[in-house]
């Protein structure tokens, strides 16, 4: 009921120093220093954290939960995630979605397994629909979703600029995107519309369109796999400039900017340097979603699969190894989400807001130890809690 985590350096992400928190329940309820366990009346859980760091629990707005429809035929569906994977990863809230195959895996389904991670004990939401338009929803309507539907916090992951989209006009793209702003306004939402950029030609030229020509704010549209290739990058960072937002996929490691990898924390360093607000940028992992390759004429050849691992990996070596400032890398996987999403008690160390923790090792930024909703789920590189199946 009451655990006190002593002594660790406090990154709220905003560098906090050493301090202890006071978990009641699921909520932070104080940050200080030398908090006694002895002034309660109750038994008080005491968590070391005497050299290590204290980060928010990590949000990643972009999961296959459900698991994923395979490019290369039926044996190649992914699987669902299991709980352990996501925590272990210091993951303690996740938005599931859809991706290519909105047949065989359906927004039913992953409504059931949003609902099962919640059971389980994190935090999980998830978009509406699939890479098709007309979006395919749950009762037949994107604002009745968002709206009546509490774990729906907008649509996605809608394809456009690929060769696997729906081949949508500008006009569904904007019809969906009014009804998915329209759905949150009236729900307290942020209606999202989470859009899958591939490597066709028209990259964000649908976005720019639909910005200047309606009253729908940038701030709607989260277009994600920006560091798919080089030229959609430079793109990205002309519509993040000019005040878009844009995201970062962790688990695309196999193309190049200059002469190395597409790595999400080059790439997050390259934005600040040519001036791009960090609060406009996400990471998410695209995990267990299928990671197919074609070749020049559209044949599938061959077939990875998303990890979740791979997003605190991106944010250590923003730190690591290209020297960005601890507090700055963090945003891209707490407050930034947190504030994109409207999810007002995520993303941050603060008294009233969620008890989702993450203990790192302060040498190597190992994750120790994650606590979601103020429940131990990790401890000392143990889980502590399963999932239902594992």
């Amino acid at each position: 009921m009451i655990k006190i985590i002593k002594n660790g350096e406090i990154y709220s992400p905003k560098y906090l120093g050493q301090k202890d928190i006071l978990l009641v329940n699921n909520k932070i309820s104080l940050i200080t220093n030398n908090i006694k366990a002895s002034k309660f009346p109750v038994e008080v859980e005491i968590i070391d954290a005497k050299g290590d760091l204290v980060v928010p629990g990590f949000i990643d707005s972009h999961v296959h939960i459900a698991g994923g429809g395979g490019e290369g035929g039926f044996s190649t569906r992914t699987p669902e995630i299991n709980l352990s994977t996501l925590t272990s990863s210091g993951i303690t809230t996740v938005i599931g979605c859809l991706g290519t195959d909105g047949i065989t895996r359906s927004s039913e389904d992953l409504l059931a397994k949003t609902r099962a991670l919640n059971e389980e004990g994190i935090t999980a939401y998830m978009y509406t629909g699939s890479y098709s338009f007309p979006v395919k929803t749950i009762t037949g309507e994107i604002k009745k979703d968002i709206i009546l539907i509490n774990e729906i916090l907008g649509i996605g992951e809608v394809a456009i600029s690929d060769h696997r989209s729906s081949q949508p006009s500008i006009v569904q793209v904007k019809q969906a995107a009014a009804e998915a702003r329209v759905g949150g306004i009236l729900s307290n939402k942020a209606g999202i519309v989470n859009l899958h950029l591939g490597d066709g030609n028209d990259q964000l030229n649908y976005l720019e369109k639909i910005v200047k020509e309606t009253e729908i704010p940038r701030k709607q549209f989260v277009p994600t796999h920006i560091n798919r290739n080089v030229d959609l990058l430079a793109k990205g960072l002309n519509y993040a400039i000019n005040g878009g937002l844009v995201d970062f996929t962790t688990s695309t490691t196999d193309k190049f900017l200059d002469n190395g990898e597409t790595k999400c924390s080059k790439a997050l360093k390259y934005f600040i340097e040519e001036g791009v607000n960090i609060n406009n940028i996400t990471f998410t992992s695209d995990g267990q979603g299928s990671l197919p390759k074609f070749n020049n004429d559209g044949d599938f050849i061959g077939l990875g699969i998303g990890q979740v691992s791979s997003l605190f990996k991106e944010v250590k070596d923003a730190v690591l190894s290209e020297g960005i400032d601890m507090s700055k890398a963090l945003k891209v996987i707490t407050t930034n989400p947190a504030r994109n999403l409207q999810l007002e008690n995520k993303g941050k160390i603060a008294k009233g807001k969620d008890g989702d923790l993450v203990i790192l090792d302060s040498d190597q930024l190992k994750i120790k130890s994650v606590i979601a909703k103020g429940k131990i789920m990790i401890e000392n590189n143990e889980v502590k809690v399963k999932g239902t199946f594992e």
